[in-house]
This record gives structure tokens, C-alpha cells and sequence, in this order.
């Protein structure tokens, strides 16, 4: 992603009316990571990303502007919401399970990729196996009786019937396949008690995937033959470490919210310790530190954070004064005023009058 600052603004502007001091902040950080990618490894360890804490009123473009900024790049990004999560020691959920999400995230995008890459070859195995199913079944069909024995005689070739499967004339008839079960979801543990670990997943690595016979549209047996086949062709292993890897050093953490977990003054009594407990807690993940997860540890020394927040009665300086050091920029975005309404209606690319 070769772009400069200016051409990424100018991308935000497509979407996003106004709030050009945030956008050229977020631009300036995205460009950073760039030429950070072209330095050599000594240095590119050296440096780490300058965080950014987003200060405005509820629905002036904060999620958003960080939301098209991971579009643009196609860099894993999630959002959370800072009341979410508990200091250890609480029921809730455990601050380091956002580097979990964000990790799921990165596999999601680049098994995504890998698919597109298969999708031919896993498109020429499921139309063969389509054809020869719905072939058998033709024959099965138009069964005649000859000397008292049932004679399967086809009507169509396999070309043919190739030929009708590709142009979607086949999509609503009903077919008989052998399908994947779906594994049910069993619950997670919770936050408190450890890292949250889908179960299903957990015993889906022990026992193999039940296998189906399913009447199904041939619409639908495609979809889900094709997701299989996919799945087969492409390597885990290097998924998962692409992954890890790309969350590492591209990944994007949107924390909203922030302010509802800032102090109001200097009470150090009540529900400010347990406020104070959760900064303290996303402190070192901003700082810097390793986490495990299913797909293996991820330092989080590169993850770009972006803190968001209204902050209408606290201020940015009731954060702990550590917090507020891993999060060197500040900016302000203004409210909307009635010509803002106007062109959010009318200019962005997916406007809500174009929308309609």
C-alpha cells in the first residue's frame, strides 16, 4: 500500500463528511507503518506505532474513519467496546481475549484470500462430482423395464448436464449428497476463568467431521461442496501463520468507549478502582507483551491502537497517567451542524439517498 497521506485522506473523504484533523492523523499513522515496512529488520523492531485517542461527541465518524482505514489496506481490525471488559480477579471478559478476536479476525481474512486462490480448482472437483450425482440420478429417473429388468437410460450427457450446472439451470432442483456436518457451538468459558476457548472448536481438533447423506438445492450443495473442497486444498498451517504474522504487524484495535472507563476526579474509592484495574490491564497489550492463542503467541509491540470516546464528563487527563503516554496523539473531531447532514446525505459513495 503505496499511498501518501493525502491520497488516503482523499480515499476517507469518499465515505467520511469533515473530521480532516482526524483523517490526516490516521493517514499520517497508516503511512508510518508503511515506510516502516521498508526498513530493514534491525530497525523495523525499533519502532513502534504512535496510538491515537479520538476525542468527540457519539456519531461524528470515530468508528468509522478507523473502520474504512482497515478497509482501505485490508489490514485485520476489530472494534471493542472499553465497558466490556473487567480487571482480573472479576467475572468478564479478560482484556487479552481483544488480541484473541483480533487474531480470529486475521485467520478469517486470509483463509478468505487463500479460497479465492483454490476457488478454481475447487470449483472443477465440485462440478465433476455435481455432474456424475446428478447423472446417476437422471438414470435413475428414466428407468425403463426391459425383459423384466430395470434399464437405466439416460437422456442427457454429462457435457450437457455440465453445461446446464454452469449456467444455474439446475440451482432449484433437489439433489442427494454427502455433506460435512455443521459442529454445534457448546459455549465459551469465561473471561475470568482463562482464555476464552470456543468448545466446539476444541473437540472438532479431536473427532473428525461427521459426514451426511442431505437433500439439498443443487444451488446450496454447490455452496457448501465448493466451501469444502476449498477448505481441503488450502494449508492450515500456513494460514495460521500468516495470520499471526499480519495481525502482528498490520493489525488495527478500535477501543471504544474509552472514556466510560476514565476516573472522575481523584477518588480512589468505589467503582473508579475497578475502572482504573481495566487500564491497567489493557496497558501492557499497548505497551507491549505476548499473548497466547489457538494459532499460536502474538506480540502486540505493532498493533495500532486507536482509543475513542465522548468524554462529556471525564477528561482525556483522568486516564492513568501511563495510559495516556501510549497514546501520544490526540485529536479532536467537531459535531455535525445542519449543512454536515446535508452532504452525508447526498455526497459519500454509500449515501443514504443512493442507498434508497
Amino acid at each position: 500500500m503505496n499511498l501518501s497521506p493525502k491520497d488516503i485522506v482523499r480515499e476517507l473523504d469518499k465515505y467520511i463528511i469533515g473530521q480532516s484533523e482526524a483523517k490526516r492523523a490516521v493517514a499520517i499513522a497508516l503511512r508510518n507503518r508503511y515506510r516502516r515496512s521498508q526498513l530493514s529488520k534491525e530497525l523495523r523492531d525499533e519502532i513502534t506505532p504512535k496510538n491515537i485517542i479520538m476525542q468527540g461527541p457519539t456519531g461524528v465518524g470515530k468508528t468509522e474513519i478507523a473502520r474504512r482505514l482497515a478497509k482501505l489496506v485490508k489490514a485485520p481490525f476489530i472494534k471493542v467496546e472499553a465497558t466490556k471488559f473487567t480487571e482480573v480477579g472479576y467475572v468478564g471478559r479478560d482484556c487479552e481475549s481483544m488480541i484473541r478476536d483480533l487474531v480470529e479476525y486475521s485467520v478469517r481474512l486470509v483463509k478468505e484470500e487463500k479460497m479465492q486462490e483454490v476457488k478454481n480448482k475447487a470449483k472443477n472437483i465440485v462440478e465433476t462430482k455435481l455432474v456424475d450425482v446428478l447423472y446417476a440420478q437422471r438414470k435413475e429417473q428414466n428407468a425403463t423395464i426391459v425383459d423384466g429388468e430395470n434399464v437405466a437410460t439416460p437422456t442427457i450427457t454429462k457435457e450437457q448436464l455440465l453445461e446446464e450446472l454452469q449456467s444455474g439451470k439446475l440451482d432449484n432442483d433437489t439433489i442427494e449428497v454427502m455433506i460435512n456436518e455443521q459442529p454445534k457451538a457448546i459455549g465459551m468459558m469465561p473471561g475470568g476463568m482463562g482464555p476464552d476457548m470456543d468448545l466446539s472448536n476444541v473437540l472438532g481438533s479431536i473427532f473428525p467431521a461427521q459426514r451426511k447423506k442431505k437433500k439439498l438445492t443443487v444451488g446450496k450443495a454447490y455452496e457448501l461442496m465448493l466451501s469444502e473442497e476449498s477448505d481441503k486444498l488450502i494449508d492450515n498451517e500456513s494460514v495460521n501463520s500468516e495470520a499471526i504474522r499480519r495481525a502482528e504487524q498490520d493489525g488495527i484495535i478500535f477501543i471504544d468507549e474509552i472514556d466510560k472507563i476514565a476516573g472522575k476526579g481523584s477518588s480512589n474509592r468505589g467503582p473508579d478502582v475497578s475502572r482504573e484495574g481495566v487500564q491497567r490491564d489493557i496497558l501492557p497489550l499497548v505497551e507491549g507483551s505476548t499473548v497466547s492463542t489457538k494459532y499460536g503467541t502474538i506480540r502486540t509491540d505493532y498493533i495500532l491502537f486507536i482509543a475513542a470516546g465522548a468524554f462529556h464528563i471525564s477528561r482525556v487527563e483522568d486516564l492513568i497517567p501511563e495510559f495516556q503516554g501510549r497514546f501520544p496523539i490526540r485529536v479532536e473531531l467537531n459535531n455535525l451542524n445542519a449543512d454536515d447532514f446535508f452532504n452525508i446525505l447526498t455526497e459519500p459513495k454509500n449515501a443514504l439517498t443512493l442507498q434508497y
